[in-house]
């Protein structure tokens, strides 16, 4: 089957008719039917399938001799943002199958297993964890923390993979099957999630870094009240200390050459005609320095801190997820440069978007990225794209890397 055969299969799965963008959120039937579509393309191959109780998937093109233990693996994600594009995550995985079906085209026959991956929640827009599932699989984050996560809809976790038909028993035992077993590099496809190759006028790159990035929550609590009766100067409006705080974020970024998003809210009691009681939002900061970073989160909750002072409300800050800063490893992206670019020249540029590459990176798997031309420069949105042409430029760069790391 061909990338463009495998594109248009996922095309309509939790694409919404209104915006165009997609609502493939873990554990949900849009994205249980991407798992399915994984397993028919692993199944039409003859690949080895591995899927851990969470529902990351892993298929293997063992080796004749039987499976060893410094396997490469490529792939990426299939979950969504809310209302999101259709190229980051399954872009890394369609490449993959693809770049499979040009290795066999070429009669290569690899001296060691390779292997695709579709890890799960990725985006945390479910339950609010980035990169949970390969979190889990490297054992960067515990079953007994993740099981008490909880979505929008109050659904805790191991209720939604049971409704997902996936049984959490294992993980409860802690026995679940090791879906990294053997991996000793990985190469993850993406998206870029930015104009840096329109500039540059190439179709694809490799990857450098992932800048230091995080979530940190705001809840700000006052008085819920009438709106029609209560005079302003009795008001406790934490609403007002929010909106101060998303200010100052978006001026202290500016400042100091960061990015700062709040991009998600929540009201209680969240009625027009009242004044609400608590707001909860959620600041995403990123940039190319850690320290600048972490600074730059302190400066924000000061001010929220005073704001809040003189609006008679009170602020907490939790920090949900935050993630060091990551670099891909040297001597591998060197060996991809020079599979791909015939003794080297590729653009090797860094990312501020989180990846499962980055989790891998962490947990002392070498690691290493090829970014393909996104045109538009939108990412997290339904105006996220990639032309063709460029896709495939991206599945020939992906074989050729895969190739030298098998030989």
């Amino acid at each position: 089957m061909t990338f463009e055969q495998m594109w248009r299969d996922l095309a309509p799965v939790g694409r919404s008719a209104a915006s165009g963008g997609y609502f493939r959120q873990p554990w949900t039937s849009a994205e249980t039917e991407l798992r399915s579509w994984f397993v028919e393309q692993a199944t039409a191959r003859g690949l080895r399938l591995v899927v851990d109780a969470l529902g990351n998937q892993v298929a293997w093109w063992d080796l004749a001799q039987g499976p060893a233990d410094d396997g490469v693996l490529t792939g990426s994600h299939l979950d969504s943002v809310l209302d999101g594009g259709a190229y980051d995550g399954p872009l890394g995985v369609v490449s993959a199958f693809a770049a499979v079906d040009r290795l066999r085209e070429r009669g290569h026959a690899p001296t060691r297993p390779l292997g695709v991956a579709a890890f799960v929640e990725e985006e945390g827009s479910r339950f609010g964890r980035a990169c949970l599932g390969s979190r889990l699989a490297v054992g960067a984050a515990s079953w007994a923390d993740a099981r008490e996560l909880v979505d929008r809809g109050g659904v805790v976790l191991p209720d939604a993979l049971v409704a997902a038909g996936l049984d959490p028993t294992p993980l409860e035992r802690g026995d679940d099957v090791d879906v990294l077993a053997g991996v000793a590099a990985y190469v993850e496809l993406h998206v870029e999630q930015g104009r840096d190759l329109v500039h540059r006028d190439v179709p694809v790159a490799l990857g450098s870094q992932i800048w230091p990035h995080g979530r940190w929550r705001f809840d700000f609590t006052g008085e819920a009240n009438h709106a029609g009766t209560t005079r302003m100067e009795d008001r406790r409006n934490p609403m007002l200390t929010y909106a101060m705080t998303a200010l100052a974020a978006d001026k202290q970024a500016r400042l100091a050459d960061l990015r700062a998003t709040f991009g998600r809210v929540e009201v209680s009691p969240n009625g027009v005609n009242a004044v609400p009681g608590r707001v909860s939002a959620w600041l995403d900061a990123r940039g190319a320095d850690d320290a600048a970073v972490r600074a730059l989160v302190a400066t924000v909750e000061r001010q929220a801190t005073e704001r809040a002072d003189r609006d008679g409300t009170a602020v907490t800050v939790t920090a949900e997820s935050v993630t060091a800063p990551v670099h891909f490893d040297a001597h591998l992206t060197a060996r991809i440069d020079a599979a791909v670019a015939e003794g080297g020249g590729l653009p090797v540029i860094p990312t501020g978007a989180g990846h499962d590459a980055g989790v891998l990176a962490e947990a002392g798997i070498p690691t290493a990225m090829l970014h393909v031309r996104n045109p538009s420069g939108v990412s997290h949105a339904p105006g996220e794209h990639a032309e063709t042409a460029d896709c495939l430029a991206g599945v020939e760069a992906l074989a050729d890397a895969l190739e030298r790391l098998t030989a």
